[in-house]
């Protein structure tokens, strides 16, 4: 069990709000916020996205090319789209969430939808690390990490749900040289080549 790094959040001295998710998607409704702003809701902030580089989306792409072999009946990925918790709609990087693709026309997939959350990270490692929390909040039952920057996957399981610091109780570290273990909803037993999410 690893510790999770701590951040505290500097304001400005003047007052600030933190908006709900229906105020936040209000902004989008009215073209307060537009998709040229690139922001997303974490915790009640409207916090920049990180820019888009060609490492990052190609390995965006690598990963979902691997993980396709694995789904199983009844399951899809999405790949940068919102989700929706109590006081977020962050875009990860992909979800495996529930199909089918129609189930999605009217709302966000929520905690109940997603059987695993992944964030590939080179410049935004630290941000990405901080949405543990987040995630393990909403009992969301597995985070990974494809982390460029140190050529590893972190695999963030046993989320704590609701309390004061939520956190995930488990972390594993898989290098590229290793093979990871995993699942999706009720199919256990699966195994990946970790050196196959990364560019060689």
């Amino acid at each position: 069990m690893s510790t999770l790094p701590q951040k505290t959040l500097e304001f400005s001295p003047f007052p600030v709000h933190r908006f709900t998710v229906e105020q936040y998607r209000h902004l989008g409704q009215t073209g307060v916020l537009t998709p040229a702003d690139q922001v997303e809701l974490l915790e009640g902030w409207i916090v920049p996205k990180m820019n888009h580089n060609p490492l990052h989306d190609g390995t965006i792409e690598l990963v979902d090319n691997e993980l396709r072999n694995f789904l199983p009946s009844g399951w899809r990925i999405r790949i940068q789209s919102v989700i929706t918790t109590c006081d977020s709609e962050p875009e990860p990087d992909l979800a495996i969430v529930r199909g089918p693709a129609g189930r999605y026309l009217q709302a966000h997939p929520t905690m109940k939808d997603i059987a695993l959350l992944i964030e590939v990270a080179d410049s935004s490692l630290t941000k990405d690390r901080l949405k543990c929390r987040l995630y393990a909040r909403e009992r969301i039952p597995f985070y990974w990490i494809v982390n460029l920057v140190e050529r590893q996957v972190e695999v963030y399981s046993s989320p704590s749900g609701p309390m004061a610091s939520p956190e995930y109780l488990t972390r594993m570290d898989y290098g590229v040289e290793e093979v990871l273990a995993f699942r999706i909803g009720d199919s256990l037993d699966l195994k990946l080549a970790v050196g196959s999410l990364f560019p060689q």
